[in-house]
């Protein structure tokens, strides 16, 4: 049996797999988010390894099961979150800081101004963006109270060193942080000078699927086979092995990725260019559109305004208005990520008049979710030849049957749900499984299910006119915070 883990930015998940790839056990547990202050975003990276020990201990009690049974386990995890811990005695210096944290914001515009961007761009794929783990890592070292001979890494690295003592990453995670050479393979010496994040403090890069050490956590000695970041683990999880099939997990923010092959390809606006994962010596990169914002706006509907009751709300109130009536939600409540990459945007609602109601505002949240993924399709469309031929999808909003249509009639390709909701931590567990042995690749289709579709529909309106009003919108959003 294989655990597959999915530690998350809202929870952490642990599927225990058997032989077949069916399902046998499973736990979730939420975990606690901490906003110090406006655009800062914490976790407490004690509780991220409790909540790994509590779900994983539940997905073998749900499976009837015991540690001795398992073969291999495969962490999946939310990228660009750090995390900084002594060596020796294991605790860790600072909360996490996590991806959604802007606090950089400022430090990145230094670095552009001083014309560092091209130099991270060429080498790492990324933009200068508080988005990625680098300037996270600097802050800590400045302005963190953390010492220069300190460990640092990103989630992966510090569950990796809690379950079997390593200080390791793979390249998924570490081609995330703006220190990572995508053309070398290895951490850069330059780029760590410029941000002043001791070579010496980050993790060995290890393959994505590899034996990385053994742990007695969970009872018995199982091999830890997988690292890899929650978006490459869901491509992985998706079988999106060629350039004809992109996959987009819905999730707090969507992720578009499409794998471009064994070559890096050359930087393009909008996009960011990542390694998809190292499994033996076969290097897969990926392109990647980052939207931070999607059912985290749902979310805000829920919690922020308590205009719905739950999630699933949504889709009836949705589907109850014939159009969106010209109002567009413009759901920037961290920035915009691709392709804009704008740190200074915040939210925006156009269009509203008296006649607007709460059905109105769940409507544009939902049609925000298509358009954002529309627009990351789009960026990839132009740079990658091969035709994309559907859009695989997964995460929690995939449920919303409405919202499935309206993305497959706006993007005009079909929209292929998977069959079973949790890739990410499927992937983490096909990643472990094929490298311990279990699987090969060409096994995955077979245990993985036929996926839900939705053809997009030739009498649906005219979505032309519906994108154009959505990028105005955007621009009405963009760059508030510097104009204010």
């Amino acid at each position: 049996m294989i655990l597959a883990i999915d530690q998350g930015t809202t929870g952490t998940r642990a599927l225990v797999l058997d032989d077949d790839g069916r399902l046998r056990g499973h736990a979730y547990v939420e975990i606690a988010q901490h906003y110090p202050r406006p655009g800062l975003v914490e976790h407490d990276p004690d509780e991220l390894w409790e909540s790994v020990l509590t779900v994983a201990h539940a997905a073998l009690r749900d499976a009837d099961t015991g540690a001795s049974h398992l073969s291999a386990i495969g962490i999946a995890n939310q990228r660009e979150t750090v995390v900084a811990w002594d060596r020796a005695s294991g605790r860790p210096l600072h909360q996490a800081i996590v991806w959604q944290d802007r606090r950089t914001a400022a430090r990145c515009d230094e670095l552009r101004a001083a014309g560092h961007e091209r130099l991270f761009r060429e080498r790492t794929g990324l933009v200068v963006d508080p988005y990625f783990s680098g300037t996270k890592l600097e802050w800590l070292f400045r302005h963190g109270g953390v010492s220069r001979d300190a460990a640092v890494g990103t989630v992966d690295a510090w569950l990796a060193f809690k379950l079997v003592g390593a200080h390791a990453t793979d390249p998924s995670n570490a081609s995330r942080t703006m220190l990572y050479d995508l053309h070398r393979c290895d951490w850069d010496g330059e780029l760590c000078e410029i941000l002043g994040v001791p070579r010496a403090a980050l993790p060995e890069v290890v393959p994505t699927g590899g034996l990385i050490g053994h742990t007695s956590a969970f009872g018995g000695r199982v091999p830890l086979y997988a690292l890899v970041g929650d978006q490459q683990a869901s491509l992985y999880g998706q079988r999106c092995f060629d350039p004809a099939a992109a996959k987009c997990t819905y999730g707090t923010g969507n992720f578009v990725l499409r794998t471009v092959g064994d070559t890096v390809p050359a930087p393009v606006d909008g996009l960011l260019t990542t390694v998809a994962w190292s499994v033996g010596s076969r290097f897969d990169y990926a392109l990647e559109a980052s939207v931070f914002v999607t059912g985290a706006a749902v979310q805000w509907l829920r919690d922020g305004l308590g205009i719905v009751g739950s999630a699933a709300e949504t889709e009836g109130l949705a589907a109850s208005l014939p159009s969106n009536d010209g109002v567009f939600f413009v759901p920037a409540l961290t920035g915009l990520g691709s392709p804009y990459w704008d740190p200074y945007a915040r939210g925006t609602i156009v269009g509203l008049t008296r006649g607007s109601t709460r059905a109105h505002l769940a409507r544009a949240a939902l049609e925000a979710i298509a358009y954002q993924t529309a627009d990351a399709v789009s960026a990839q469309a132009a740079l990658v030849d091969e035709r994309l031929t559907e859009l695989r999808a997964d995460g929690g909003a995939t449920a919303n049957g409405w919202l499935m249509q309206f993305q497959a009639d706006v993007l005009g390709v079909p929209v292929a749900v998977a069959a079973r909701a949790e890739t990410t931590a499927l992937g983490a567990g096909y990643l472990a499984g094929v490298a311990q042995g279990t699987w090969t690749e060409a096994d995955l289709d077979r245990i993985s299910g036929a996926p839900r579709r939705y053809e997009p529909r030739p009498d649906a309106g005219d979505h032309g006119r519906l994108l154009a009003d959505w990028r105005r919108a955007v621009e009405r959003s963009r760059r508030w915070v510097a104009d204010a």
